[in-house]
């Protein structure tokens, strides 16, 4: 079963509260938006976003220029069923993330918990030069994925834990870092994942 397989399974057979990534309330993907002051007409894309509720939030709050990327046509449909007639206030994107080639720039880059998916060098660089192309000066970049106190694997896959040293690795040259930290996520199952999350500049 290949990646696109496995994820269109997922969202075909499984309700929103039967994954580990479920949150009825993104509260710390909000928090960043609050906390940076993002814009109401900034361009935000999110990536991996399936079904989560950070656009339904996003939406709420008065965001206008809002995209979601997600490799997985069956988490789109779900999320397009959710909104209703505020699914046509959103830009949906089905694609792999390493084959995305987005014609215009964004201000914010939001990822949560499906950068750590990529596990290879070769997939993990070229995630990082689409993002220094596709992130606009002084745009944001924040990202969360499972720690090195996290789990090693989610949803049957392996996942790459990360370090704010290792985030920097990899995104250091075009991005400053301006904050991370590690949080603890209570999934539906009552088990606890720890992810840290980063949010960066474009320099």
């Amino acid at each position: 079963m290949n990646k696109k397989e496995h994820w269109e399974k997922v969202f075909a057979t499984k309700q929103e509260t039967e994954v580990s990534w479920y949150q009825k309330f993104p509260k710390t993907s909000i928090q960043f938006f609050i906390d940076n002051k993002i814009a109401k007409d900034a361009k935000i894309i999110d990536i991996g976003g399936g079904d989560s509720y950070l656009i339904d939030h996003l939406l709420n709050l008065g965001y206008t220029n809002l995209s979601l990327l997600d490799i997985s046509e069956n988490a789109i449909n779900k999320i397009k069923k959710r909104l209703g007639e505020k699914a046509e206030k959103v830009t949906f994107i089905i694609s792999d993330v390493l084959d995305f080639k987005p014609e215009n720039t964004f201000d914010v880059w939001h990822d949560r918990a499906s950068f750590h998916f990529l596990t290879s060098k070769e997939d993990i660089s070229k995630y990082n030069t689409i993002i220094s192309q596709t992130i606009a000066k002084n745009g944001y970049l924040f990202v969360g994925t499972f720690s090195e106190n996290g789990p090693l694997k989610c949803s049957g896959l392996e996942i790459f834990q990360y370090s704010e040293s290792k985030f920097n690795a990899v995104f250091g040259n075009d991005f400053n870092i301006l904050n991370c930290f590690t949080e603890n996520h209570q999934t539906p199952f009552e088990t606890i994942q720890n992810f840290i999350f980063c949010s960066f500049l474009k320099k």
